[in-house]
């Protein structure tokens, strides 16, 4: 994401892009634009609803592990909580009012806006100000990805916790963000082996034949990891047992899908810069199309329909991940606000430093 590449960028100047990460993150937020698509269709096919139930296990999972790597700097310096302030929680008040205020528009309704509740999909965004807020912590303690995953496995035992801020799924998905930030470029050249992407073609055709057998059997709402197991009909123990055996899942399938992004620049590469674009913006659309019943039509739960739906998905998102549509909306998306931060010393200091260097050049 935009926001992450430019503390990044910020922390190790001279540094390049990995265009590995870039063409991970633009594949992963098709995969999710597409899973949106075809969840009015699943109930129909059983084909789509193997794959919204494969797509769904390491689509998340796989972004908010990058999102966890590129937090790994993140500490309480006054220019990184600018950042994560302008980059993250501005964003979640702009959208979450644009949508409440889009809804009401659309369906006639006349709904409140209120920012305690994230509406679709802007649950992302606060997920990832508390978790990059809390990352110091992570770093300073010992074992980090267990304590995550036990506060996980907890979250689904405790219905008490209610909705506010999409708080489960804030929890249930930590284990992940806590483990991008425990990675080391190294673990992701291991994936990016051959062997491992030889060896992912039986698991991914493994997985199929279990995503066809469990899709008619188990509920999906598993995937979306915002309610407690009891919430979901299961009992208490169900909830920590889900936990591991989704998040042993997730790993799996986030390797195999890792094993085959393209290390190499592709024409696809520039978009991954603005995946938090398409992300919040496909969400109109795809509401829209909700509201205006466009996913009731018979022919779009026929083989061809499903598939022409695929496809405009994936084309929108990455239509709206482009630079053009990052111009217009940065905005919203990125905005300076400078005139809402007092000046901090340091950084006045190192301006004065940088801007005497360059006289002294010049007068050389």
């Amino acid at each position: 994401m935009s926001t992450q590449e430019r503390q990044t960028k910020a922390d190790r100047p001279g540094k390049q892009r990995d265009a590995f990460f870039d063409n991970a993150k633009y594949l992963a937020i098709a995969f999710v634009a597409m899973g949106h698509a075809w969840e009015p269709l699943k109930g129909d096919s059983r084909t789509v609803e193997t794959l919204y139930t494969i797509v769904y296990t390491f689509h998340m999972p796989a972004f908010i592990i990058i999102s966890g790597f590129f937090s790994r700097s993140f500490d309480m310096r006054p220019d990184r909580l600018k950042r994560l302030i302008t980059g993250v929680a501005v964003p979640y008040v702009l959208f979450e009012t644009a949508y409440s205020v889009f809804r009401n528009l659309v369906t006639g309704s006349d709904d409140g806006i209120t920012l305690l509740d994230p509406w679709y999909l802007t649950w992302f965004l606060v997920a990832l100000f508390v978790w990059r807020l809390t990352t110091p912590i992570w770093k300073l303690v010992r074992w980090p990805v267990p304590l995550a995953l036990g506060i996980a496995m907890l979250a689904t035992v405790t219905p008490e916790l209610g909705n506010d801020f999409d708080v489960q799924r804030v929890l249930q998905f930590l284990p992940y963000f806590v483990l991008g930030l425990s990675m080391k470029p190294e673990h992701f050249h291991l994936v990016r082996r051959r062997s491992v992407r030889i060896a992912s073609v039986p698991v991914l055709a493994a997985a199929s034949v279990v995503g066809w057998w469990a899709a008619p059997r188990m509920n999906a709402a598993w995937f979306y990891h915002r309610d407690a197991a009891q919430e979901l009909g299961g009992p208490w123990w169900s909830g920590p047992m889900m936990t591991l055996a989704l998040m042993g899942c997730s790993l799996v399938l986030t390797a195999c899908f890792f094993a085959w992004v393209p290390r190499r620049r592709t024409w696809f590469t520039v978009l991954g810069s603005g995946t938090l674009y398409g992300y919040l913006l496909h969400g109109f659309l795809k509401k829209y199309g909700d509201y205006q019943g466009w996913f009731e039509h018979s022919w779009m739960h026929r083989p061809a329909g499903e598939i022409a739906v695929t496809v405009v998905a994936a084309a929108v998102v990455t239509l709206l991940c482009t630079p053009p549509v990052q111009r217009l909306f940065r905005f919203a998306m990125e905005p300076k606000l400078e005139w809402a931060f007092r000046q901090d010393a340091v950084e006045l200091a190192r301006g004065r430093q940088q801007k005497d260097r360059e006289g002294e050049k010049v007068g050389a």
